[in-house]
């Protein structure tokens, strides 16, 4: 008699809790092996995930969103905080709402801690509003996002299960090519109606099946002109404009190269390969002294990998500061910039695909690279006295990710995988050589890649590779196709982050005001699914479009 009574409060246990998460997702304490059900399941934590459950939630539905994470808002939460706009009139919708809310955190005095607001400006503000209701404000401090993000969770009762990662080997259950339910590794489950993958990565993507590409297409994949390896192409100042040695000993080959440096050949011009775009954090700094924390020193700081660096600079190089973007509270958001700098090139090329395990290892050894390199600046006696006495006026914020002993908690993931799904973005579709269809958000920042590769040239020098801008000469537009697999693969699941597209496209597209607006357009045409009970590939574009436009979307 014990054991069926147990029997049948395990089944009401069970049923009720289901009953929960259709209902409202307002489970707490969940235990392994537990189930939860919503409409929507978002797997990610970054802003596009975050947009996506507004979104979705906003529309009527259920949304629960599943966050390897625990800090929301991904890069722009972890520091980058000088936001790549572009032609800031083409974002709309809940990314406009996002920049506005940060204009509203620094209209208060109370924002305003270690530096004045009239001392700082109008810098960064989008155009100015009698009301008040349009201002945006696109220059931040990481603590304000997260901040932002969280605001819109709480107000929309967003339920969000944090540092759950995807059993990426079998935790997805597929049925008639549908994503039945999602798996962690902690033994959750989670179904839906529809799923969206809007990690960096593209875990959920990869692991429902869905055809990617890792690296760069050669030009004639897709009729491209700017494609592929960048052998000989100069583009910005991220280069060696100076000749220098690679090796140990300076001249001599047979000392061995320093660290960081190929010694394979880079490729033929425009061709094609398996290489990522370097990788790095956005720091934040301070110059203010009762909020900075001197550099610390990595556990297994090694100098001869700022050897190159020193000798760089022993060239003449001037450009050490030069991206050491100011935020407001006299703090920064500090970007690579010149030959050598934070983007640790050619040490991600295993990351989109990696196992766990050794992301952690990757962006453990980013870390050390990056704190060593601010170290030798600042300490290093081979680097030149002006530079050395400026850099050590600087720390890191000591009022910014406080329990991560101040660092960013989000490594700067420029490019991982990239769907090839119903339609794939080109350059061709942003220089407006080719009209895109079904048009769901617009982009228009340069056509931008970080390095690549260093490598010595046939003249026994070092030089960088990858590197390149290229204007889109105006806005573009973005294809729905881009953003849902072929139909034979899955038919409901949309990928707003790791969108179909080249790898010169992309450079455009992976910005974090775009990947908000692809978050918000994908949720709203899995809400349209939901209601038509169709494959998200058969949504009604039109009725799409106009959802959009009513949400203040701009899509052309």
């Amino acid at each position: 008699m014990k054991l069926k009574r147990r029997t049948i409060n395990l089944i009401l246990i069970l049923v009720i809790t289901g009953m929960m998460g259709l209902t409202g997702c307002k489970q707490t304490e969940e235990k392994s092996n537990s189930v939860a059900s919503a409409d929507i399941i978002v797997y990610g934590g970054t802003s596009a995930a975050i947009s996506a459950a507004v979104e979705a939630k906003r529309s009527g539905k259920s949304v629960i969103v599943v966050s390897p994470d625990i800090h929301l808002g991904g890069l722009s939460s972890g520091g980058l905080g000088f936001t790549d706009t572009g032609d800031k009139s083409v974002i709309g919708g809940l990314a406009r709402e996002f920049y506005h809310r940060v204009w509203q955190h620094y209209n208060t005095e109370e924002a305003w801690i270690w530096q004045k607001k009239e001392e700082y400006g109008n810098q960064g503000q989008g155009t100015p509003a009698m009301d008040g209701e349009n201002r945006t404000m696109w220059i931040f401090e990481p603590h304000v996002a997260e901040k932002v993000f969280e605001d819109l969770v709480k107000e929309e009762q967003i339920r969000i299960d944090r540092d759950e990662w995807l059993d990426r080997e079998n935790g997805v259950l597929i049925k008639d090519g549908d994503i039945v339910s999602i798996t962690t590794l902690s033994g959750k489950t989670y179904s839906g109606k529809m799923f969206l993958d809007a990690t960096y990565e593209g875990d959920l993507m990869a692991s429902a099946g869905v055809n990617y590409h890792v690296g760069r297409e050669g030009k004639e994949v897709y009729g491209e002109e700017w494609n592929g390896v960048q052998t000989g192409i100069l583009h910005h100042k991220h280069w060696f404009q100076s000749d220098i040695s690679p090796y140990i000993v300076p001249g001599d080959p047979s000392s061995g190269l320093l660290p960081k440096i190929s010694e394979e050949d880079p490729g033929d011009r425009h061709s094609g390969d398996n290489k990522i775009q370097a990788y790095c954090f956005r720091l934040c700094m301070s110059n203010f002294p009762e909020n900075r924390i001197p550099f610390p020193k990595p556990e297994d700081y090694v100098p001869l990998n700022y050897e190159l660096l020193a000798r760089s600079l022993e060239s003449g190089r001037k450009d050490w500061f030069e991206k050491f973007d100011p935020v407001p509270n006299y703090k920064t958001d500090t970007n690579n910039h010149g030959p050598l700098s934070s983007d640790n090139i050619g040490m991600n090329y295993d990351y989109p695909e990696a196992t766990y395990e050794r992301r952690k290892e990757i962006i453990k050894e980013h870390e050390n690279y990056q704190k060593g390199l601010l170290w030798f600046v600042a300490n290093d006696p081979r680097v030149p006295q002006d530079i050395q006495s400026e850099m050590q006026k600087w720390g890191l914020a000591k009022d910014e990710f406080t329990d991560n002993g101040n660092w960013p908690h989000q490594i700067y993931v420029r490019e991982a995988r990239r769907m090839i799904g119903e339609f794939v973005m080109t350059e061709n579709e942003l220089l407006k050589k080719r009209a895109t269809p079904k048009p769901i958000g617009m982009g228009s920042y340069t056509m931008d890649s970080h390095n690549v590769q260093r490598y010595v040239k046939p003249d026994g020098f070092v030089q960088n590779e990858g590197d390149i801008g290229v204007s889109t000469n105006g806005p573009y537009t973005i294809s729905y196709g881009s953003l849902v697999p072929k139909k034979k693969e899955c038919k409901n699941l949309l990928v707003p982050v790791c969108v179909s597209s080249s790898h010169i496209a992309f450079g455009s597209i992976r910005m974090e005001p775009v990947f908000m607006i692809l978050g918000q357009s994908a949720a709203a045409a899995a809400v349209l699914a939901i209601d038509e009970e169709t494959a998200v590939q058969e949504v009604d574009y039109d009725k799409l479009k106009n959802v959009l436009l009513s949400k203040g979307q701009i899509v052309e």
